[in-house]
């Protein structure tokens, strides 16, 4: 693996790998050429005919202090490398999972002085960095970038479908059809050298109409990858739904009906909200993010409520779908022009948001029913479906989450394929970059420009497709990538 001279650093590290808080079993992961020698400092085994550690196999013991006392009762497992998760050896001590407990054991590996039995300069370990675990898998050749991403997204997967997606990178199948899809570019670069080189040779040059073909080629599966992104991007991310409406409608009531639990405060009083509220949660295996906006209203006095509407409109905006919350109490109480005005107002707020973006709610149904006639009307003033529902009682909810759901997936709406190749959001940008070189090239193809100017395109091209993977990397790319790892992976 090219990486401009990047390499693995030659100390060992350690952190708690399992997740914070309270568990069973809580795990210390120790990587670097002193793992072993350290587990023979540290652990004591419990059976009286242990020889030593037997690779990837579990031995029962204790870990004790500098000065022998028990920390705790643990399983320990040596994995040598290079056949390890990050090449190098690794050790792992599994154990209670207490927090404070953990943070003993650890503190008794950073503090053990190996040099001792290990006979190297330097014999203690240190803690890791973000990361930095996958990062030295990557370093020493375990797995390419586009891996190493896929383990961050695997843990932070919301759901079962986001899931897959990370496992299906995992297996290196992006990184896979990324280096075929290089592969095919590459061969047109050496085509052209060859073309440079022996201009007399007019046979070493594909003909043009080849050469676009494979170009154009790439060029589709690449159109197909970042299509792919798209619809992964509401099961990786979560889709953003906004609930915007008046003041008083009901909008903090229908946030905690959609999520089960009071999480948005409720009161008489209009404008309770006056900032946008966003919460997390599945609506039909759906995973969502809920914002719950501040109410509009003009002529507002407060700077405060005038911001919050700001950074409401702002998330309307961002929102796969817009939910507008009618007070169907309020409407139902105004003349038939009246209401026909209010509608129109209420309209007002979604300006830019794309009819197939929104749909209404006439809230408060169970105290202002909304007549065939009435809702009629409202669906005709708005443009939208407009659905009965009651917040309180939880008349229609079952309805608009169907509804919701199914706009939001639109024609995926079983979720991704078994195995789908689905980029995450940095390998879609330089995706789209590789792309655009490719859709120059195909330009410069047409115009006849010379084949060395071509190949500038298809050397730009190749560069960003080895971005996907990792060829090349900086150290600024990784620590971008690896910034948002958790510490013990």
């Amino acid at each position: 693996m090219n990486t401009s001279g990047i390499s693995a650093r030659p100390d060992t590290i350690a952190a708690v790998a399992t997740a914070p808080g309270a568990g069973g079993v809580g795990v210390i992961r120790i990587s670097g050429p002193l793992a072993k020698h350290l587990l023979e400092r540290i652990f004591r085994p419990s059976s009286p005919r242990f020889a030593g550690f037997v690779p990837r196999k579990m031995h029962h013991g204790h870990i004790v202090d500098d000065r022998g006392g028990t920390l705790d009762d643990v399983l320990t497992v040596f994995f040598p490398g290079p056949h390890s998760f990050t090449g190098e050896d690794v050790a792992e001590i599994h154990g209670h999972g207490g927090p404070a407990l953990l943070h003993t054991v650890l503190d008794a590996v950073l503090d053990a002085d190996i040099s001792a039995t290990s006979g190297a300069e330097g014999g203690r370990v240190r803690m890791a960095e973000r990361g930095e675990f996958t990062r030295r898998a990557f370093l020493n050749g375990r797995m390419d970038i586009s891996q190493a991403e896929a383990v961050a997204e695997l843990i932070a997967s919301p759901g079962a479908e986001s899931a897959r997606l990370a496992s299906a990178k995992l297996e290196g199948l992006l990184g896979k059809r990324v280096s075929e899809l290089r592969d095919r570019l590459e061969y047109l670069r050496q085509r052209v050298c060859l073309a440079v080189d022996f201009p007399e040779e007019e046979s070493e040059c594909l003909p043009p109409a080849e050469f676009a073909a494979v170009a154009g080629e790439v060029a589709d599966a690449l159109r197909g990858l970042l299509a792919a992104y798209e619809r992964a991007r509401i099961w990786r991310e979560g889709a953003l739904v906004a609930l915007v409406g008046q003041v008083n409608a009901g909008k903090s009531s229908l946030m905690n009906a959609l999520l089960g639990r009071p999480r948005a405060i409720v009161t008489e009083c209009p404008g309770t909200t006056r900032d946008y509220l966003e919460e997390e949660c599945r609506i039909l295996g759906l995973p969502v993010r809920l914002v719950d906006t501040a109410g509009l209203r003009e002529g507002s006095e407060d700077p405060i409520e005038r911001e919050g509407m700001r950074r409401g409109r702002e998330k309307m905006q961002e929102a796969g779908l817009v939910i507008l919350v009618l007070d169907g109490e309020r409407l139902a109480a105004l003349s038939e022009r009246e209401c026909d005005l209010a509608l129109r107002a209420e309209l007002e707020a979604l300006d830019g948001v794309d009819c197939s973006r929104r749909v209404a709610v006439w809230n408060k149904a169970d105290l202002a029913p909304l007549s065939p006639e009435l809702r009629n009307r409202a669906e005709q003033t708005l443009g939208m479906i407009c659905l009965p529902l009651s917040a309180r009682t939880g008349h229609g909810l079952e309805e608009l989450c169907s509804l919701l759901a199914g706009k939001v997936r639109g024609g995926n709406a079983s979720g991704p394929d078994e195995g789908e190749i689905a980029p995450n959001r940095r390998q879609a940008r330089v995706l789209e970059q590789a792309l655009s070189e490719l859709t120059e090239l195909k330009r410069e193809i047409a115009a006849h420009i010379p084949p060395d100017l071509c190949g500038l395109r298809l050397d730009t091209a190749c560069v960003h497709l080895g971005e996907v993977i990792g060829l090349n990397s900086t150290e600024e790319t990784l620590n971008a990538i690896f910034a948002d790892f958790c510490i013990g992976k």
